[in-house]
């Protein structure tokens, strides 16, 4: 089934969103773990960080597909979902650099996908 959903490329781009997706918010959990909560209330966000980091590596190596081509499209993703989570839980604006910079990552993953992901 899982192979089935990942053979195609709008299954694969959207399993590398959810992955990606999990991976920036277990980032974010920690985030929140070291510098926003004290004492044992750290314990939940260092959980639901450990737990989102688990099922993301599970997510991008489960599937049977063209790993170096996976990665170079999922950088993409990672950077996209990294910056849209930036700003709406930490109001951190990306600035005009990161967009330039940022907007080269996404030509490059998009150079790399170009055509089947998998």
């Amino acid at each position: 089934m899982l192979d089935g959903l990942t053979s195609s490329t709008g299954g694969a781009l959207l399993f590398l969103f959810l992955a990606a997706t999990l991976e920036v918010l277990g980032d974010a959990f920690f985030q929140s773990g070291l510098h926003r909560t004290v004492g044992i209330a750290r314990i939940f966000p260092f959980l639901a960080g450990a737990i989102a980091l688990v099922l993301y590596g599970l997510m991008v190596n489960l599937p049977r597909w063209n790993f170096g081509k996976l990665l170079g499209v999922y950088v993409g993703f990672v950077f996209l979902v990294a910056q849209i989570l930036a700003w709406l839980r930490f109001n951190e604006v990306p600035t005009p650099r990161i967009l330039l910079g940022g907007s080269f990552i996404l030509f490059g993953s998009a150079i790399i996908g170009w055509g089947r992901i998998s």
